[in-house]
């Protein structure tokens, strides 16, 4: 509030000294923001509409039939795509605002209700066979040119996890789909692959300028699953987990630059938790190959724990003044 006026009004004698008062407490008192409140009860009634559709299909699938349910469900998606295309504001290769505050959660329900009917029509048609790389390429197609062409960042999340999915399954055998055996060397390249991709995206969208403020999105899905495949490569090569460890602090290398650069506090504590769980298996490895030793490995491991643990804290401190500072 602008007590000026006051405070002249008051000066002139037209505004009394009790009345002056009150009316600079009430300037000093912070408004409350309530936006992103608001955004996420939005967010979660647009999932619980897509939950609790989802119940009531199938307590009443009998009664309802599957020809009504797939209508209904193409009708909600037909109508809230119409709904966006209509309202959107003209493509542009920067951040788009939304129209309206209704927008983003009616692009939401489309996507979510066209994957729905995708799932509904392999589920009780098999419409795929056994193509289940075809079942999860269409829905990440249309989640991702949805993505762009509305400029939705929650929808950009459903995309890249759709791809996760579809690569997959792609790259998967059969056999270990069925045998439930996620313990594979292939799954941890492709993870890593996939990760690099992920990164690389995030990289051109800044460079070329095609929607820069992707960039967070990708990186966010791109660091986690490249540290994450590291880490499963260094479990499951045991052998080789020190070849590995030395590609993890390349990669903590890159990311810790990175986050400097970018003033990112969130990538620098990611990246370091990544790498001191890292380095704990290794000295974890070490020590186990110490067993003969009897409880000096053990009295050694503790003391490695707690030093690190305390490191650790004084380290993120310091990187982020340092951050600050930049």
């Amino acid at each position: 509030m602008n007590t000026r006026l006051f405070e002249q009004l008051h000066a002139e004698g037209l505004v009394s000294d009790s009345s002056f008062e009150k009316i600079k407490k009430d300037s000093d008192k912070k408004l409350i923001s309530l936006h992103w409140d608001i955004k996420i009860l939005l967010y979660l009634g647009v999932l619980l509409l897509s939950g609790g559709l989802g119940i009531l299909i199938y307590k009443n699938i009998d009664s309802i039939g599957h020809q009504a349910i797939l209508v209904f469900i193409a009708l909600i998606c037909a109508s809230a795509f119409f709904y966006c295309i209509n309202t959107k504001l003209p493509f542009a290769t920067s951040k788009v605002e939304s129209p309206n505050v209704y927008f983003d959660y009616v692009l939401l329900l489309a996507c979510l209700t066209f994957m729905s009917f995708i799932a509904y029509l392999q589920f009780q048609y098999n419409v795929f066979g056994t193509r289940y790389g075809l079942a999860t390429l269409i829905p990440m197609l249309v989640l991702f040119f949805s993505a762009y062409y509305f400029d939705h960042l929650g929808i950009l999340s459903l995309a890249i996890t759709n791809l996760a999915a579809w690569i997959g399954i792609t790259v998967t055998p059969s056999q270990l789909l069925k045998a439930n055996d996620f313990n594979s060397s292939t799954i941890i390249y492709t993870a890593l692959f996939l990760g690099a991709f992920l990164i690389a995206l995030a990289v051109i969208s800044k460079m070329k300028a095609f929607k820069p403020h992707f960039e967070f999105t990708y990186s966010n899905f791109g660091t986690h699953l490249l540290f994450i495949s590291c880490l499963a490569a260094m479990f499951h090569f045991d052998v080789l987990y020190l070849l590995w460890f030395l590609l993890l602090i390349a990669l903590a290398y890159f990311f810790y630059t990175r986050s400097i650069l970018n003033k990112s506090f969130y990538f620098l504590v990611i990246t370091t938790l990544y790498t001191y769980i890292g380095m704990g298996y290794v000295v974890i490895q070490l020590l186990d190959s110490m067993r003969n030793f009897g409880m000096t490995s053990i009295y050694l491991g503790l003391m490695y724990f707690i030093a690190s643990g305390i490191g650790l804290v004084f380290f993120l401190i310091s990187s982020n003044r340092k951050i600050k500072a930049a």
